[in-house]
């Protein structure tokens, strides 16, 4: 067999896997360097501004994620990252410090929300606070209310008390001065009752109060310490409200956070309710303590003049008897006179010539038959008379004296009884204390008096 000379350009001599795998080698390697040369260079300024934003937009596609509780694989994170067309640039020298201002940047953005959160707690406490101070100052109202209620219990007690000291039975008969205080202790007792359940609620709204401020302050201080490198006064910080913030127990504003401020919100608006309760409340009750204080002192007053009245008439009347007395026991001392002096003396001895029945004219006229002479007989007849005369005289005589002694003794109790009613009214005068009551409170109920009587 002969063999053909052929040209080695065109023969191929090693084998054809051999050459295979070294092409493929090749290839591969162009490809990697054309990868390579594919993102075009940055700069470390636009390196770190872009790694910034990609970790913000990680994170918030991290937090949206886990609240919609669906789990994507990293995988499928880089899948997204190429479908966008995010270049992956090559890490530089100062991914570290890059990697550490995003960081940097994202938690300073966390503390700028959380001193709002914060800031908004801590003003919502002392709004709390501010409200606890004029919650106690109506609430020492209430206590100076309940004082001057137990010290008006106290001169209407001291009333009723004095008033039993006049002195007959007759003058301590009740009247309308009585029933006056028994309806103002009536009135003073419920007043009390009102304003100790005033009370009692003022002292639960302040302890709610107290409670909501210490959530406040436990929640920012929760929420301050993340806070710790942050100034305290930091302009443009801590003065906005996360009003429009929605809740998120990761988040800058938690839900614990949310709660507390609505029901601080709410608790401070049931105060401010209480406080004008309690205004309309102190108002109402000093018009009605006013005017039952004046009903009862214009009543004793009333019960003053009308026993002065009742001493003038009894003072006439008394003089007029006691004139009539004189009268009747001159004309007793007359008709005794008359009939003693008819009666003649007590021994015969005494008797004077004159005056005898068998004197010498009487004896020497009688000679004659038919001479009886009537002096005897109407001697008899007049003391028969003048001792009737001196019987009823002396009866009336002692019925205007009985009737005198009563005129005199009613007098002394008519001015006994007006001088203990009047040391009532003097008394319930000085010891109803003005003080007690604020002036303002007294100037508001004056003009809603003054308001309600020109309407009506």
């Amino acid at each position: 067999m002969q063999m053909q000379l052929v040209p080695l350009g065109s023969v191929t001599i090693g084998p054809q896997s051999w050459r295979e795998g070294t092409i493929r080698s090749i290839r591969r390697a162009e490809r990697l360097v054309r990868q390579t040369r594919a993102g075009p260079a940055l700069n470390s300024s636009g390196h770190v501004s872009k790694s910034r934003q990609g970790i913000l937009e990680t994170k918030n596609k991290t937090r949206a994620d886990e609240e919609t509780g669906e789990v994507i694989p990293t995988s499928n994170k880089l899948a997204r990252q190429q479908a966008t067309g995010a270049p992956a640039p090559f890490p530089l020298s100062s991914l570290r410090e890059q990697c550490a201002e995003a960081t940097v940047a994202v938690a300073s953005e966390y503390m700028r929300m959380v001193r709002e959160v914060e800031g908004q707690l801590r003003r919502q406490a002392g709004d709390v606070n501010q409200e606890v101070v004029k919650l106690q100052r109506e609430k020492g109202h209430l206590e100076s209310m309940l004082r001057k209620l137990s010290a008006d219990l106290t001169v209407n007690r001291m009333s009723s008390e004095g008033r039993t000291r006049r002195p007959a039975a007759r003058e301590r008969e009740r009247d309308g001065a009585d029933y006056l205080l028994v309806r103002e202790k009536k009135e003073l007792l419920q007043l009390r009752r009102e304003v100790e359940d005033s009370l009692r609620t003022t002292t639960t709204q302040l302890q709610d109060l107290s409670h909501s401020n210490r959530q406040l302050l436990q929640c920012a201080r929760e929420r301050a310490r993340v806070l710790e490198l942050v100034p305290p006064r930091s302009s443009g910080v801590g003065h906005g409200a996360p009003t429009g913030t929605k809740a998120d127990p990761i988040g800058p504003f938690t839900p614990e956070c949310k709660s507390v401020l609505e029901s601080s919100t709410t608790t401070v608006q049931q105060s401010q309710r209480l406080r004008s309760d309690i205004r309309e409340l102190l108002t109402s009750a000093l018009i009605r303590l006013r005017d039952t204080h004046r009903a009862v002192n214009d009543g004793l007053v009333k019960k003053v003049a009308e026993t002065v009245d009742l001493q003038k008439e009894l003072a006439l009347t008394s003089t007029a008897t006691r004139q009539a007395l004189f009268r009747k026991q001159r004309e007793v001392d007359c008709i005794r006179h008359s009939y003693g002096r008819a009666q003649g003396p007590e021994y015969r001895g005494d008797t004077l010539a004159r005056e005898k029945l068998d004197r010498p004219l009487v004896r020497v006229y009688q000679r004659h038959p038919g001479t009886l002479l009537p002096e005897a007989a109407r001697l008899i007849q007049g003391s028969t008379v003048l001792r009737r005369c001196l019987e009823s005289s002396e009866a009336e005589l002692a019925n205007l004296q009985r009737t005198c002694r009563h005129l005199l003794a009613d007098l002394r109790s008519k001015q006994k009884a007006a001088q203990v009613d009047s040391d009532v009214i003097r008394m319930r005068r000085h010891r109803v204390d003005k003080r007690a009551i604020p002036v303002l409170l007294q100037q508001v109920a004056y003009r809603r008096q003054c308001s309600l009587s020109s309407t009506l």
